[in-house]
């Protein structure tokens, strides 16, 4: 069974993630969501984030076809460890010139991000409407 591993927010759910997901999917057998836990959200994008507890954006993802397994985590070593349990690791175009964690561990396939969904131009757009 070929496991393909994506990770993220996945705050504020749109298309861009669904297209993501799917990319993903078509890689192999089984596709494994690790997703960050609302502390290290917080961490990473600040007090105001995340919108969605980590409990809802689970349940959320477990929902959607592609979606095989989610798994939260808190740090990079727990972030390494469902790396290693996969053949392929899929991560947005924008991380081509970003350090990735785990990489060393797999195969990174690079996506190219839908232009003009994410999950903080979703919030502000929503906060602009206001």
């Amino acid at each position: 069974m070929r496991r393909i591993f994506v990770n993220g927010t996945f705050d504020v759910l749109h298309l861009g993630h669904i297209t993501l997901l799917n990319f993903a999917k078509s890689l192999g057998d089984y596709l494994v969501v690790g997703i960050d836990s609302d502390e290290r959200v917080k961490r990473l994008k600040g007090d105001n984030r995340p919108i969605n507890n980590v409990y809802e954006r689970k349940i959320m993802l477990e929902n959607i076809k592609a979606v095989d397994e989610v798994a939260i985590f808190d740090t990079d070593e727990e972030l390494i460890e469902l790396v290693k349990s996969c053949e392929k690791m899929v991560k947005g175009g924008d991380y081509s010139s970003l350090p990735i964690i785990g990489k060393e561990y797999t195969t990174v396939i690079l996506f190219e991000r839908v232009h003009g969904y994410s999950s903080t131009e979703k919030i502000q757009d929503i906060i602009n409407r206001g």
